[in-house]
Parts: C-alpha cells; sequence; structure tokens
C-alpha cells in the first residue's frame, strides 16, 4: 500500500512539473548552503588546527609577551635569560626544558633574497629527537640535522616548489643568510610537506650557528618545557608562572610572560571556529526556512485545485488517512529530491572553493572530506521539512467533504 502512495505522489508531481522544480529550489538552495558551508566549517577548522599540530600534551610553552605580531622573541620588551632558564628547570614536575630561538631572516640564494623566518635545532641529541618527534619532521630529500651538523639547514616543503629564486633548491648547494651577520650554509635536506604553514615555510639552523647569525648569546624566544605527568601539566604551569612573577616581582595581571598550555591554544581557537560555525548554520537555517514555506504554499495550492480529485477518491472508497497520507508523501518528496541535489550540490560547491583556496595558498591544508552523517542526515532532514511543510495542507485535503469536494 505504502509503494502505491509513493507512486502516486511521484506520478502527481511529476504532472504539475515546473511548479514542482521551482518548490524543490527553495530546499535545493538550503540544503546546498547547509552543506557546503558546515563543510567548508570543518575545512577551514581543521586548516587553523592543523596549525597546532606540533602541540604535544605533555609540553608548554613559556615565552615573553609580545608587543607586536611576529615570531616569537622579535618584538619583546625583555628576552628570557639564562636565570629564567635555570629558575624553569627547578620547578618541581618539569622533566625537561629546551630552549628556542626564532627570529626574523634574510635568505639569499641565486642572488635573490627573500625574508622569512629561521628556528634552531638543539644540539643534544635527545633534545633533537624530541624536537623532531614533537612536531612530526620527516625529510622528503637529503635528511634532517643531527648534531654536529654545523654550516649546514634544514628547509621546509615550500622551498621545493618556489620559483621565487628563479633556480631550484637542492641539496648540497649553497644559501647565504644574514642575521646580524652573513654566513653561508649548505642545504642538508627538505621536510615533507606538512599541515603548518610556518613549518612549510621555516629554515632550521643548529643552534650554535643560529646564536651566532643572530648574536644571540645568551637569549631565548620561548622555552619548550616538557612536564613528568601529562595529567599534572595545569598545576606545573601555574606554579612556572608563580615562579616566573614572584621572581620578576609582577602582579598578578601584570605578567611580562607567558606560560601556555596545549588544551589553552586549542580552546580559544575552537571557541572561535564553533562560534563561526554556528553563524554558518543560522544563515543556511534560513534558507531552509524559505524552502519549507514554499512546500507549504505549494501543497496548499494544490489542494485547492485538486479539490475534485479528492472528491473522486474518497467516492470511490478512499479513506482519510488515504488522503493524508498521499499529500504527505508529495510534501516529503518534494523536500527529498531537493535534499539529494542539494546535498551533493553541496558538497561539489565546498571541494571546489577549497581547490580554489589550496591553489590560491599553494599549500593543501584546506581539506573538505565527505561527512556521510552530514550528507545523509542533511538529505533526510529535508524530508523530514518537507514532511512538515505538508502537514496542515495535508489535513485541509483529508478532511474535505467528499459531496462538496465534487460539487466545485
Amino acid at each position: 500500500m505504502l509503494r502505491d502512495y509513493f507512486l502516486l505522489a511521484f506520478k502527481n508531481l511529476r504532472k504539475r512539473g515546473l511548479r514542482s522544480w521551482l518548490t524543490i529550489l527553495g530546499i535545493f538552495i538550503g540544503i546546498a548552503a547547509v552543506v557546503s558551508l558546515i563543510s567548508l566549517g570543518a575545512g577551514l577548522k581543521a586548516a587553523v588546527l592543523g596549525q597546532f599540530g606540533g602541540l604535544s600534551i605533555d609540553v608548554l610553552n613559556v615565552q615573553n609577551k609580545q608587543v607586536g605580531f611576529a615570531p616569537p622573541g622579535s618584538t619583546v620588551i625583555e628576552k628570557l635569560n639564562d636565570n629564567d632558564l635555570e629558575l624553569v628547570k627547578g620547578v618541581r614536575g618539569v622533566e625537561r626544558v629546551i630552549p628556542r630561538l626564532v627570529r626574523v631572516e634574510e635568505l639569499e640564494y641565486n642572488e635573490i633574497s627573500g625574508f622569512g623566518y629561521g628556528a634552531d635545532i638543539p644540539e643534544e641529541k635527545e633534545n633533537i629527537e624530541f624536537i623532531y618527534n614533537a612536531f612530526e619532521l620527516e625529510a622528503e630529500e637529503g635528511r634532517l640535522l643531527r648534531a654536529g651538523d654545523s654550516g649546514k639547514v634544514l628547509l621546509g616543503n615550500n622551498f621545493l616548489a618556489t620559483d621565487d629564486f628563479k633556480k631550484p633548491f637542492e641539496t648540497g648547494k649553497k644559501v647565504k643568510v644574514t642575521g646580524e651577520i652573513k654566513k653561508e650554509f649548505e642545504i642538508l635536506g627538505f621536510l615533507k610537506k606538512s599541515s603548518s604553514f610556518q613549518l612549510n615555510s621555516i629554515v632550521f639552523f643548529m643552534r650554535n650557528d643560529f646564536i651566532e647569525l643572530m648574536d644571540a648569546e645568551g637569549e631565548y624566544d620561548l622555552f619548550a618545557v616538557q612536564v613528568e605527568d601529562k595529567d599534572e601539566i595545569e598545576e606545573v604551569a601555574q606554579r612556572l608562572e608563580e615562579k616566573l612573577r614572584n621572581d620578576r616581582n609582577e602582579k598578578v595581571g601584570g605578567e611580562t610572560f607567558t606560560v601556555e598550555t596545549p588544551l589553552q591554544s586549542l580552546s580559544a581557537v575552537n571557541t572561535v571556529l564553533n562560534l563561526i560555525n554556528l553563524i554558518v548554520i543560522g544563515i543556511a537555517a534560513i534558507s531552509l526556512f524559505v524552502g519549507g514555506v514554499g512546500i507549504a504554499n505549494t501543497m496548499y495550492t494544490s489542494v485547492v485545485e485538486r479539490t475534485r480529485e479528492i472528491g473522486i477518491m474518497k467516492a470511490v472508497g478512499a479513506q482519510n488517512s488515504d488522503v493524508l497520507w498521499l499529500f504527505l508523501i508529495e510534501a516529503g518528496l518534494l523536500g527529498l529530491v531537493g535534499g539529494t541535489a542539494g546535498a551533493l550540490m553541496g558538497l561539489s560547491g565546498a571541494s571546489l572553493v577549497s581547490n580554489a583556496a589550496n591553489s590560491a595558498l599553494e599549500n593543501d591544508l584546506f581539506i573538505v572530506s565527505v561527512n556521510y552523517y552530514l550528507l545523509f542526515g542533511s538529505i533526510a532532514f529535508s524530508f523530514f521539512v518537507g514532511i512538515i511543510s505538508g502537514v496542515l495542507p495535508a489535513l485541509q485535503a483529508s478532511k474535505l467533504n467528499v459531496v462538496d469536494a465534487l460539487r466545485s
């Protein structure tokens, strides 16, 4: 019986042709907007969170507060120093402290210069391995820096593809780097592509080379602090804050340093991204509401136009429930067809936008993947919206009096 309802409903929709397609268009636009915007929102979230891919759950960062937007340490009033390093090492719960330098430098290759930023790799073998594991660094060509690799650099993956220097970078070639002094380095290798913009464009030096290049003896831009127990990272962070605050004679809220845990970094980003997604869903929901109104309008018009048809159906034995089911299924089919087409088009649109963004950024960070829960959920929801929109018209049709209907 249910099969007959669907066949008859489908036949009726086909008969109304253009009006049915115009009604479907409303749901189509709404579902396409929902799927594309949510997919793009998820892709944006993945791309942004990918920039935090190097965060380990048992590592926190200590650095001085910036007075401008730049790499860590380059715009601070006071640099971290040896006293701070020893103080952090002495905090209970701290297992390892790795001081880091991150500075802006000028790189010259093929007599063409470009500005970027470099970072140091520790000289100690165990610390080198820790940094590579924390940031998931692997070599695409050549190899990674090792202890004793003085005079060599490791370049990010973007250097393999760039044509800014009119000549391809290759392992074994020389580059000139200018910091406080100018020095020539040999290219040892290139990193595999990362989800982080920074790592794809970075230049890594051995620590002693970078200190000499930047004239930064006794200066540190940040401390990577590994804790003994990851479950106590918040407590260790509080101890660090208190000890540094007391050492610098600073009040709560007036600190010239920051102690940041991975959860704090991700929480701030997640809050912003979730807010963006909520706004996006709200905008798409308006389109769905408009589509639902369109279905209700079409079904009410259908009831008026088919009054005599309904009277004939009842005269030959159709029950009120039969008429009700027929009109509900017709409304549901309008939503289903529009939702299916909209979901597929929305996913295609999101993929096109992500590909365009990746081409513009020359990277594959913005990835839109097929979310089957979203895909099938949106189709099911559009069917549900169609049925809800058709409830009142269907009730009106089912309650028509046979005699009155035949007279119309």
